[in-house]
């Protein structure tokens, strides 16, 4: 009998940890610049999770793209959960997708079984969303990597951008955070996948119903947290919006067992390179919190999202959010007066 793979064992760094940090994204893509049409409504201005771009009066193109290395030691959760992380960025912006290619990057040695697997529960995932495989890219690599480039659909009036939030809007996180912090302990074997399996089954569940609610509802802006951690993709929505925020760390929806692995030390390397990022932004007592602050900073994987609406429209969302059935959809914070691109923890 073949010995089970335990795909973590194979990668440096698990998920979207895998990340370039912010910091030095940002500074690369500063000496990069890209040209500009007019068709271009979205771009990478902003740090926006997706491009939009325009085909007709009525219809525009959402683009996106997004591959990581195994966060998870089943080859089928694995293509699950990266397809569900590819396919948020298009949800994020209030898009349909409706066709993915495929990245991969597999060393042969695990045996194509394994490859197999991780493409299965992909295109399981991607179908479940109503899109479909179309093709995609494989290369030999030292580590595997996954993931999709996703193409999606929108009203080119209708899309959500993360620049479009307003003071007095209130925050909604539809998923916990803590998951970068259970995907390094399964990775060094202090913890089972058994272990972590509410975590695996949130990241594996699509952003679908909390996407089509917040379309039907009507929000001003919408962004999903991933690599750069819960501060570090909020610093970006403020950024672009010229915006500040007030976040209730005690309404923060954590994974139990993340909370338990901070309490000890045991924390992703991401972690400390999204603190960079957000240093000089963030403020308030529970700033001297360390526990708090390395889940708050946390690189997720197929987090969920944070969606800016209008007060008077917040206990509409979070009532249809649960007549969906998404399970979590916690009011986190709102959007307030103050320093630009600062967020006060309270």
């Amino acid at each position: 009998m073949r010995e089970k793979i335990r795909l973590t064992q194979y990668s440096t760094k698990s998920g979207c940890a895998a990340k370039i940090s912010a910091t030095d994204l940002t500074a690369v893509l500063k000496e990069v610049p890209l040209a500009r049409v007019e068709q271009l409504l979205v771009g990478i201005e902003h740090g926006d999770d997706a491009a939009v771009f325009k085909i007709s009066e009525n219809l525009a193109l959402v683009q996106t793209v997004d591959f990581f290395t195994p966060i998870v030691d089943s080859p089928y959760l694995f293509g699950q959960i990266a397809a569900a992380n590819a396919l948020s960025d298009a949800y994020a912006m209030g898009g349909k997708p409706i066709t993915a290619l495929s990245l991969v990057a597999f060393p042969p040695k695990l045996g194509y079984s394994v490859l197999e697997e991780i493409l299965k529960g992909g295109r399981d995932k991607i179908e479940e969303s109503g899109a479909v495989v179309v093709g995609g890219h494989s290369l030999e690599d030292k580590e595997p990597k996954f993931g999709y480039a996703v193409t999606g659909i929108v009203h080119p009036e209708k899309y959500v951008t993360s620049k479009g939030v307003k003071i007095g809007d209130k925050l909604i996180l539809t998923k916990p955070i803590g998951l970068g912090i259970l995907a390094t302990a399964l990775k060094g074997g202090i913890i089972a996948e058994k272990e972590m399996m509410d975590a695996i089954d949130n990241a594996r569940t699509l952003n679908k119903k909390a996407s089509e609610v917040m379309m039907e509802v009507g929000v001003n802006g919408c962004t999903d947290i991933t690599g750069f951690g819960f501060l570090g993709h909020l610093h970006i929505m403020l950024k672009a919006s010229n915006k500040s925020a007030l976040i209730y760390t005690k309404k923060m929806p954590i994974y139990l067992k993340a909370l338990e692995l901070a309490q000890i030390g045991f924390v992703p390397a991401g972690t400390h390179e999204n603190k960079k990022f957000v240093k000089d932004y963030v403020e308030g007592e529970p700033t001297k919190d360390a526990v708090l602050m390395d889940i708050l900073l946390d690189p997720q994987t197929s987090g969920g999202l944070l969606i800016s609406v209008p007060s008077v429209k917040s206990d509409l969302l979070i009532q249809r959010l649960d007549e969906e059935g998404v399970k979590t959809k916690e009011l986190v914070g709102e959007i307030v007066k103050g320093k630009e691109s600062h967020i006060e923890l309270v």
